[in-house]
């Protein structure tokens, strides 16, 4: 079985999740980073985008999540991020990484980050 992937890296979305009443008030940037893992030979061999997944198309549901209901957690955020990916039934593997770089932490740091890596059953 050949697995393919689908990167798409770096996508920056304004979002209100936190658990502090500021986070959820004021915002922040979300840092979104999503590995797809599926067979690419049918979109190689017909080079139709239809036989593929339209990265532009799930930056945009991917925004979505990230600026629509907030949620405590970047692990919540990371596995709803998770189900849009597997929402296509062509992605066997959807591995997503939450970076939180303006998390609320009184010491410098360069990066917050989870990843989940969700598979179809």
């Amino acid at each position: 079985m050949t697995t393919d992937r689908i990167s798409l890296s770096g996508l920056t979305v304004r979002g209100n999740h936190g658990v502090f009443d500021f986070e959820r008030r004021d915002g922040q940037d979300f840092v979104i980073d999503a590995v797809l893992e599926l067979d690419l030979a049918p979109a190689a061999a017909s080079d139709d985008v239809a036989d593929t997944v339209h990265y532009g198309e799930l930056a945009e549901r991917l925004a979505e999540v990230v600026g629509g209901e907030p949620v405590n957690l970047i692990e919540t955020l990371a596995q709803r991020l998770a189900d849009v990916c597997l929402a296509d039934p062509r992605v066997r593997v959807a591995t997503v990484t939450v970076h939180k770089p303006q998390a609320p932490i009184p010491l410098q740091f360069a990066d917050v980050a989870v990843t989940v890596r969700r598979s179809r059953s």
